[in-house]
């Protein structure tokens, strides 16, 4: 694709996301086919954004380490002695050697008192500064603190660590924190990943992200699986944010009723400890989040969902889906049945998602495609589209473009 073409199709973004959503359609297939297309997402959305690559519990005591690889980059997420989270190139700064190359690609934990390059032995500590470097006497002009690990912007979020390759995007606190009330219940830092499933993935990172926010397909890809109790017909989406989207996925009528008769029993309605302080709502429905542009987690009465992503290429990625819940409910006399059950439920509703998934890139590479038109069950992919367009052309979208839409059983 030469620099018209790419500008042509830049264009061709922009001018369907300005559309309204009722006149909404889908996104030209060279968005999820062309790696010229792709290396100009990864430039200006992923390393101008923040992106999660780590849950604190992955690094819960000092010496715990993560290797990470995102964006091609190899990464450590450490925790040094005074409880400091640091991310980390994992490129030794001597002879640039990965220190902890990943086999498969998916990350890996391992504990160590200090982070040593297997070739020459250099050493370095959990901040990344040099320790020490065998056998550099006689070096000319060198000096130890000249050479530490390239330490990259970071932060962390309710228990998620997020990282910034270009170092320019907007502080992490502004992005997310009109979240924070909404996701106070759940005690985020303190959970622990409970369930944990990879997969290798021939698709976009859109075609993900697009059918996690969207539960349109509930009533096809899921039928039997999920919507007898959420039916995609009863979604509905929170205003335009610039930083993230919002949905709702209600339970039905007969659900809630089942839910409430099992409380005034004094009954367990959820497969694991319910989140105490979650509202009524909340507690009868799921809530679909994205941050832009691949953070993905699912609010749930009992737990929460996180995707870990890793775009690898316009046709291929990397996803982890992950249950984690709280330490109370881990601590159940029953939590090994009960993470069997849930582990393959999960995978049951996860395969066919990996299934749509898979056929989506497959259609996308015909010669046939076209602009297909959205539901307006479909709001939250017009809503990345609108981010994708912003981000593009280099600025934020704005926040909400109309009124609030309350759905069916919203409260208004």
């Amino acid at each position: 694709m030469d620099a018209d073409e790419m500008a042509a199709l830049c264009r061709a973004v922009a001018e369907i996301a300005a559309e309204p959503l009722a006149r909404a359609r889908t996104l030209p297939a060279a968005a999820y086919t062309s790696p010229a297309f792709y290396r100009t997402e990864e430039r200006k959305l992923f390393r101008a954004g923040w992106l999660c690559i780590a849950h604190v519990s992955e690094v819960p005591a000092a010496g715990d380490c993560l290797a990470v690889d995102m964006l091609n980059e190899p990464l450590v997420v450490t925790r040094d002695a005074g409880g400091q989270i640091h991310v980390l190139s994992r490129v030794c700064s001597h002879r640039n050697m990965d220190m902890f190359p990943l086999a498969d690609g998916f990350p890996r934990r391992f504990q160590a008192a200090h982070l040593i390059c297997a070739y020459h032995s250099w050493s370095f500590e959990m901040d990344g500064r040099l320790r020490s470097c065998p056998q550099m006497q006689e070096a000319e002009g060198f000096e130890r603190r000249d050479w530490p690990l390239i330490k990259l912007r970071s932060g962390v979020w309710n228990g998620f660590v997020f990282v910034n390759f270009d170092g320019m995007a907007p502080p992490l606190a502004e992005i997310y924190d009109d979240l924070d009330p909404l996701l106070a219940p759940w005690r985020i830092a303190e959970m622990q990943i409970a369930i944990s499933m990879d997969w290798d993935c021939a698709f976009n990172w859109k075609v993900m992200v697009e059918n996690w926010m969207e539960s349109y397909h509930h009533i096809g890809a899921h039928r039997i699986t999920l919507n007898p109790i959420m039916p995609g017909q009863n979604t509905w989406t929170e205003p335009e944010h610039p930083y993230f989207v919002h949905a709702h996925l209600p339970f039905t009528e007969a659900l809630r009723a089942k839910i409430d008769a099992t409380k005034a029993r004094g009954g367990q309605p959820t497969a694991f400890r319910p989140i105490a302080e979650a509202s009524d709502a909340q507690s009868k429905e799921w809530g679909l989040f994205v941050g832009h542009p691949f953070f993905m987690f699912l609010t749930m009465p009992d737990r929460l969902l996180w995707y870990r992503l890793f775009p690898l290429a316009p046709d291929h990625c990397r996803l982890q889906t992950m249950t984690l819940i709280s330490p109370e409910a881990m601590a159940a006399p029953n939590i090994a049945a009960a993470l069997e059950e849930e582990t393959r439920l999960l995978r049951d509703f996860h395969a066919e998602d990996m299934e749509v998934n898979r056929a989506m890139q497959l259609g996308l590479n015909s010669r046939f495609t076209r602009h297909g038109r959205l539901s307006h069950l479909e709001e939250p992919v017009w809503l990345i589209q609108r981010h994708l367009a912003a981000r593009l052309a280099d600025r934020w979208p704005q926040r909400a473009v109309r009124a609030p839409y309350y759905g069916p059983g919203a409260a208004a």
